[in-house]
C-alpha cells in the first residue's frame, strides 16, 4: 500500500514537473521584437506540419484582406499559404492537458500582413477536428474557424492527410494529399524567403467595427525540412474566393514545434 502511494506521488510530481518545464519559454533572441510584457495564456504543439505556399499578385490578394491590414510582400510578391498539421498538447498555463480537447487536426489558409512594423499572419480560414476548439477560437480570438472531418495516416515519414469541411452554411472545402520530408532539418537564413514565410510571431484579426487585434505567439526557430507533396484535391483557398497559381508550391515540412500563445489585444496606433 505504501509503495503504491509513493508511486502515485512520484507520478503526480513528475507530471507537475513536466508542466513547469514546458511552461518555460524558449530563448527569444531570434524574435524581431521583444516578448510581450503580459503573461502567455496557452501552449500547444504543432506536429507533422506542411507549409505549402503560392505567390500571388499583391493587387489581386489585397481585395480579400481588410484594409486595416497592409499586405506584407517579399520582393514584390504576396503569398498564400496552406498548412495542414496535427495540434497536440493544448493546455492553459500551468494546467495539464485535458485529453478530450488537447489534440486534434487542423488546416489553415493564410497570408501575411504587417501593422506598425510587426509582420504577422492573417487567416482566411482554419478548419479543425474539435468543435470545442472551433467555438473557443471564434469567441476568444475572432478567428474564422470551421468544423471539419479528417483522415490522417502516417506511413514512415509520409503523411496521408484528408480534410473535409462539414460545417453547415460555410463554403464547401476539401484537401487531400500526401506529403513527406525530403531532406535534413535546416534553419532558414534570417533574410531569406523561407524565414519570411515561416518566422511570424503574431496573428491579426479585424472585428466588425474595424478594430485590429494582435495576438502574440512565441516559439523556437522553425526546424524546417525540404518537402515533397502529392496533392490530389485542394479547394481550401477557393472556398475563400482565392485563386492559386498552377505552378508548383514552395514546400517545407516540420516534424514538431512547441508554441506559446498570448491573448489578443487591440492595436491602438
Amino acid at each position: 500500500m505504501l509503495d503504491e502511494a509513493r508511486g502515485l506521488a512520484r507520478s503526480v510530481v513528475g507530471r507537475a514537473l513536466r508542466v513547469v518545464e514546458a511552461d518555460a519559454l524558449p530563448p527569444a533572441d531570434h524574435r524581431p521584437w521583444p516578448l510581450p510584457a503580459a503573461p502567455w495564456v496557452m501552449v500547444q504543439t504543432w506536429e507533422t506540419l506542411l507549409f505549402a505556399h503560392w505567390p500571388v499578385p499583391p493587387a489581386e490578394l489585397a481585395r480579400h484582406v481588410p484594409s486595416e491590414l497592409p499586405l506584407d510582400t517579399f520582393e514584390g510578391k504576396a503569398w498564400i499559404g496552406i498548412a495542414p498539421f496535427v495540434l497536440t498538447g493544448l493546455r492553459l498555463r500551468a494546467v495539464p492537458p485535458i485529453p478530450p480537447v488537447a489534440a486534434f487536426p487542423e488546416l489553415n489558409v493564410r497570408t501575411y500582413v504587417r501593422r506598425d512594423g510587426k509582420a504577422g499572419v492573417y487567416f482566411f480560414s482554419l478548419d479543425a477536428g474539435s468543435t470545442l476548439a472551433v467555438v473557443a477560437a471564434r469567441r476568444l480570438y475572432g478567428l474564422p474557424y470551421h468544423r471539419a472531418d479528417f483522415d490522417i495516416v502516417g506511413e514512415g515519414s509520409r503523411v496521408h492527410y484528408v480534410c473535409r469541411r462539414r460545417e453547415g452554411g460555410a463554403p464547401a472545402a476539401r484537401f487531400a494529399g500526401d506529403y513527406w520530408p525530403s531532406g535534413p532539418v535546416r534553419f532558414a537564413a534570417v533574410d531569406s524567403l523561407d524565414a519570411w514565410l515561416t518566422e511570424r510571431y503574431c496573428l491579426y484579426t479585424v472585428d466588425a467595427r474595424g478594430v485590429v487585434y494582435r495576438a502574440e505567439i512565441h516559439h523556437a526557430p522553425w526546424p524546417l525540412q525540404p518537402a515533397e507533396a502529392a496533392i490530389s484535391v485542394n479547394t481550401m483557398a477557393a472556398a475563400s474566393g482565392l485563386a492559386l497559381s498552377a505552378r508548383r508550391p514552395r514546400l517545407h515540412f516540420a516534424e514538431r514545434l512547441d508554441v506559446h500563445v498570448w491573448l489578443p489585444a487591440p492595436v491602438t496606433s
